[in-house]
């Protein structure tokens, strides 16, 4: 008789893209996966995200990316404007963000995390409206007790619970210990296309201000993006939707352009989101039998562009990591295969800022200046950060 060994127990926090890209190369690795999400179901709908470089053979491999070429946005057109509103320059996005035509992908969150979802529905189990309250690494597993009630145990956990992750706070520490702010808070939320605006993105700066309005195709709504430069986070601000509003108004209240509607938009919207803008930078990304993946362990803040595709590459190097080494070796040999890659992604910071929220008027100036010599010239080069790593073949359990 043939005895074959019980499949590790998993629980990934966290039902995102990285949490449903590690819950499906987990169970084809021949894990037995748990996702724990708090929400009650997927979250639809929310900004468009990239997926570019190395992220776009992990979505091959995975057996999607027929899927998400047939859902890709296809932005033709970003126009830059200056503070009474008239035009700077208008560009292909990819002038700007670095991309590579007809390869990179261009798709609704809510289109990419129901594709993950669906290839791994049948195979994992999801528990919504659920969180975990404790971790206890003591024993030889994880043992986890869930906010709704009850425990179980589990070979190991992973965090793939964002930015602001519960989990990392329980193993590492507070967040403020790995938290890099890059000098800016926003927020983003949906309001009517009254602009005729279709495939495009307009962009309106002055010196320490941006806002944006996105339009994802012909559809009745459009992105709304506020974003204002500030020494520190405003703190006072994040647990209060009013206070929100308050301060946005505040920040923009002298604006020109289409301001004065974005905020009266603002006003009576139920979708905002508001967050400061920065870094997750960790010496290390696991402890014990419990490890992070994506913006909770190195998110690169949207001035990159590499979020999600860091989250899809993370979590195949992960799960593929672990195919065949114990937890200690998997986790070490994880981290010495990402790191580099997400280290050159997050350094791409610096290039984001720059082009799209200089906080001084001269910077502004320089900025335009460049925009404008951009239009006159050839697509640029993709940025080799996108495409730093080969994925490796894994083996399997």
């Amino acid at each position: 008789m043939i005895r074959t060994a019980p499949r590790p127990k998993v629980l990934i926090s966290g039902a995102g893209i990285a949490g449903a890209a590690l819950a499906f190369w987990l169970d084809r690795h021949g894990f037995e996966v748990t996702v724990v999400e708090k929400a009650g179901t997927l979250r639809s709908g929310g900004y468009p995200v990239d997926v570019r470089g190395t992220a776009l053979d992990v979505v091959e491999r995975m057996g999607i990316l027929p899927r998400l070429r047939d859902a890709h946005i296809d932005l033709r057109r970003i126009t830059f404007r200056d503070g009474d509103g008239g035009e700077v320059a208008s560009l292909h996005p990819h002038a700007v963000t670095g991309g590579v035509a007809g390869r990179d992908l261009e798709i609704r969150r809510g289109d990419l995390t129901d594709a993950l979802y669906t290839t791994v529905r049948d195979d994992v189990e999801f528990l919504f409206n659920d969180s975990v309250d404790t971790l206890d690494q003591s024993g030889h597993g994880v043992d986890v007790t869930f906010r709704g009630g009850g425990g179980r145990t589990f070979d190991l956990v992973f965090g793939a619970d964002g930015m602001h992750s519960r989990t990392r706070e329980m193993i590492f520490g507070p967040e403020e210990w790995f938290r890099r702010y890059l000098g800016y808070c926003f927020a983003v939320f949906t309001m009517r296309n009254t602009f005729g605006l279709s495939h495009e993105t307009v962009m309106w700066n002055t010196p320490g201000r941006a806002a944006a309005l996105y339009a994802v195709g012909d559809d009745d709504e459009v992105h709304a993006f506020l974003n204002f430069a500030r020494p520190e986070p405003s703190f006072d601000a994040f647990g209060s939707p009013d206070a929100q509003r308050d301060l946005l108004a505040e920040v923009f209240a002298d604006a020109g352009w289409e301001i004065p509607g974005i905020l009266a938009a603002l006003h009576d919207a139920d979708d905002v989101f508001f967050d400061a803008v920065g870094q997750i930078r960790m010496p290390r990304w696991s402890s014990g039998r419990v490890a992070l993946v994506g913006d909770a362990a190195y998110a690169p803040s949207f001035l990159t562009g590499q979020g999600t595709s860091l989250a899809l590459v993370g979590a195949c190097m992960l799960a593929g990591s672990l195919a065949d080494l114990d937890h200690t070796a998997g986790f070490a040999a994880y981290e010495h295969g990402t790191r580099d890659f997400v280290t050159l992604n997050q350094n791409l910071v610096g290039q984001g800022g720059a082009t799209l929220f200089p906080t001084t008027a001269r910077a502004l100036e320089q900025r335009n200046d460049r925009l404008r010599g951009l239009s006159a010239m050839p697509a640029p080069e993709p940025r080799p950060a996108h495409s730093a790593l080969t994925l490796p073949a894994f083996g399997s359990r």
